[in-house]
């Protein structure tokens, strides 16, 4: 088990300290995913030393120089400001650090003398029983919190005396909960988003406060209650299901079941989701489009392209760089819904879904994406992907997005219908792309059957930005491109 312990410094040369890191202009605090290296290790210059969670994105932070990790100042899920100090790393290893590898196991919070508690003194021998037992005293009224008393911690006001951040704010009214009841943890006892998603979890396991029923948001019902609820709503028998759905919607896991805790990317990936069904009208459109004429240019060039390049020349550099001519003549799907108004954007940046090794999903953008060339746009969508697949992205590389596309292709999809990224109108799918026969019209009206490579294009679209002629017009413009575009001349 993990122990505390403090150790001197004195006569050690300490190098810059490790603070959290703002790792974007919107960025105010961030959760230690998990430490890389332990109290006594040695630490090279850019090496990564911690992982890091925002709001926004998950990364791996590197060390700001070489020498040895002294002190860790913060736990692993903690959840700090921007600034804070995290670390320290000197020139020698510490006097009493626990080395790498002993049996007392690594060290996770260093505490410094002047805030460690004050000795306990021997606890005196029990006095002897009276006959009758007094009356508990009643207990102190707690002390009030922090934001409480001052009211001046945190950003914006909830109304009823606290002040918490949009986010927090946020929460607490999606899951129905009293602020008052949840223990915060920032700094001057303000409530952190963390603190509200380990009070949602706890009481969605028993341990959360009981008074309280936990609210989802709206239509956030689980897809089992939903369907257990409507076999008994038909009169059919419910059975072979361990889940057992409580009033609230929270299921009971069985003896067999396994429970696996949200990572704080699939929380943050749920609430986004959940919003977005809720704030657009979701409308699904799709078109097939013939990949043939591009079949044989990347068939033709595939080689030459990674020799150049470094990269594969994948059917989504194609679409990507076909979304992006086609968004010219529909611009309306390249924009967000205002205050009463559509706010139609000028430059394409263009969001890229990448899989997580099915860890989850990220969205890094590609910006100004209407000036890029075919391979300029491979380059960049192959340096994000694996940017984010090493954790490097900055908070500032998923945000401002104007239009995305998804592309489970690569797993054999049929057909998907993504969710919007909020807050933009429209995100593209790009499902499986096969050998199919098709029919073949010739330039004199004659027709035959061919192979070609076939997919579709599905296109999820907010209604309340535009109609399904318009976003009709546009698949259609897309898939012509896609089919009859001098690809040739873009290599």
């Amino acid at each position: 088990m993990a122990r505390l312990f403090w150790h001197s410094l004195e006569g050690v040369s300490t190098l810059p300290d490790i603070t959290m890191p703002q790792l974007g202009e919107t960025v105010t605090e961030g959760t230690i995913i998990r430490w890389l290296k332990k109290v006594g290790d040695e630490v090279a210059y850019d090496e990564p030393l911690f992982e890091v969670s925002t709001d926004k994105v998950d990364s791996e932070v590197p060390s700001p120089a070489s020498g040895h990790l002294a002190e860790i100042l913060v736990a692993e899920g903690a959840t700090v400001d921007v600034g804070t100090k995290l670390a320290v790393v000197t020139d020698e290893a510490p006097s009493g650090a626990v080395p790498a590898g002993s049996a007392e196991g690594p060290a996770v919070v260093a505490t410094p003398p002047d805030l460690q508690p004050a000795p306990v003194p021997p606890a005196p021998a029990p006095a002897p029983m009276p006959p009758e037992p007094a009356p508990a005293p009643m207990p102190p009224e707690p002390a009030p919190r922090p934001e409480e008393a001052t009211g001046s911690v945190g950003t914006e006001s909830s109304g009823n005396g606290m002040v918490l951040s949009p986010v927090v704010r946020q929460l607490v009214g999606e899951y129905g909960i009293d602020p008052a009841s949840i223990p915060g943890t920032g700094k001057g006892g303000r409530i952190t988003r963390a603190d509200v998603l380990s009070f949602i979890d706890r009481r969605a396991t028993g341990g959360g406060a009981a008074a309280e029923p936990a609210t989802p948001p709206t239509g956030a019902k689980s897809a089992a209650t939903a369907s257990r609820s409507g076999a008994v709503a038909a009169g059919l028998p419910v059975t072979g299901s361990e889940i057992v759905a409580t009033d609230s919607y929270t299921p009971v896991a069985g003896a067999r079941d396994e429970v696996v805790p949200f990572t704080n990317i699939r929380r943050l990936t749920a609430e986004h989701m959940v919003r977005s069904k809720a704030t657009s009208a979701h409308t699904l459109a799709v078109i097939e489009a013939d990949y043939e004429g591009i079949e044989r240019v990347r068939k033709a060039h595939k080689d030459r392209f990674r020799e150049e390049e470094g990269i594969g020349l994948t059917y989504l550099s194609f679409i990507a760089r076909a979304v992006v001519e086609t968004l010219r003549d529909y611009p309306q799907l390249n924009a967000s819904v205002g205050d009463d108004a559509l706010v139609i954007h000028r430059n394409i940046h263009l969001g890229i879904a990448v899989d997580l090794e099915q860890r989850g999903l990220i969205v890094p953008v590609v910006r100004n994406a209407e000036g890029q060339s075919l391979r300029g746009l491979a380059r960049a969508m192959a340096e994000l992907a694996d940017r984010a697949r090493r954790r490097k992205l900055s908070a500032d590389d998923v945000v401002g997005g104007t239009f995305t596309i998804t592309n489970p292709g690569p797993f054999g999809t049929f057909l998907t219908a993504p969710i919007i990224n909020q807050p933009q109108v429209a995100i593209l799918s790009t499902d499986g792309i096969k050998r199919r026969p098709v029919v073949i019209t010739a330039s004199d009206g004659t027709e035959a059957i061919g192979i070609h490579s076939v997919g579709l294009l599905a296109l999820s679209f907010d209604h309340r930005a535009v109609d399904g002629a318009y976003a009709s017009a546009f698949l259609h413009e897309l898939a012509r491109v896609i089919e009859s575009r001098d690809w040739e001349a873009e290599i």
